[in-house]
């Protein structure tokens, strides 16, 4: 029986191209520095569709931790100071308005009145990732979160997923990865885990049906599914 529920967070929680397409596109832009083949560069390197404002699917953005995706971008832009770059994306990213993928606070407690300990884990930075929950209402249903510079590694590695069965006494067994990327379904493989997918992030059905045990169509399909498990 599942009794923790694990959530990344961008694209499960929060829609992905909703919240992060256009902003973005401004970051993008300020990195640039008035260079446009520079933007289309960087826009290439990090899978981003400058006429849509949107991540295009298997964009590193959309999995890899925030380091990764700043080395990448200095890949374009040249020799730089990378922890500066990084403080500036966490700063952007801390203040970008997220755009819940279904009403949260009223889904959070209706999962925790059916009996389950919830917890994030993102390879987003942790201080804007517990900035993003509060903002939404839901930071106090989670006795768990993670980022991918908490300490606990960033996923597709399993360590963080059990970093939260440490911290609650749950059996991974006994626990669902959220995800809707391939980067969460294969930590939740890894660590024995159910893997659930959803489609509020770039990827399709066909890419997380290979690693999951189900895909659903956002988070606000989890109360009947796991009421169907009973």
């Amino acid at each position: 029986m599942i009794k923790g529920l694990i959530f990344d967070k961008d694209g499960t929680l929060f829609d992905f191209n909703a919240t992060w397409g256009v902003f973005t596109r401004r970051l993008l832009v300020s990195e640039a520095a008035g260079d446009a083949t520079r933007l289309d560069r960087l826009a290439t390197v990090l899978g981003y569709d400058l006429s849509m404002n949107r991540f295009r699917p298997g964009s590193l953005v959309i999995a890899e931790p925030i380091d990764v995706v700043a080395r990448a971008v200095l890949s374009v832009t040249g020799p730089g100071d990378l922890g500066a770059l990084i403080a500036r994306m966490n700063a952007f990213s801390a203040d970008v308005p997220q755009q819940p993928a279904t009403d949260l606070a009223p889904l959070m407690a209706r999962l925790r009145a059916m009996g389950q300990t919830l917890g994030v884990v993102t390879n987003d930075a942790e201080d804007p990732a517990m900035r993003h929950l509060e903002d939404a209402g839901i930071l106090d249903e989670m006795a768990f979160v993670a980022g991918y510079d908490s300490g606990h590694g960033a996923k597709p590695s399993a360590a963080p997923l059990l970093a939260f069965c440490k911290a609650t006494g749950l059996r991974p067994m006994d626990c669902a990865m959220i995800g809707d990327s391939p980067h969460d379904l294969t930590a939740g493989r890894a660590a024995g885990m159910t893997c659930v997918g959803v489609l509020t992030g770039p990827a399709s059905r066909d890419d997380l049906s290979p690693l999951a045990d189900i895909v659903l169509d956002s988070v606000a399909d989890l109360p009947i599914w796991l009421a169907r498990l009973i």
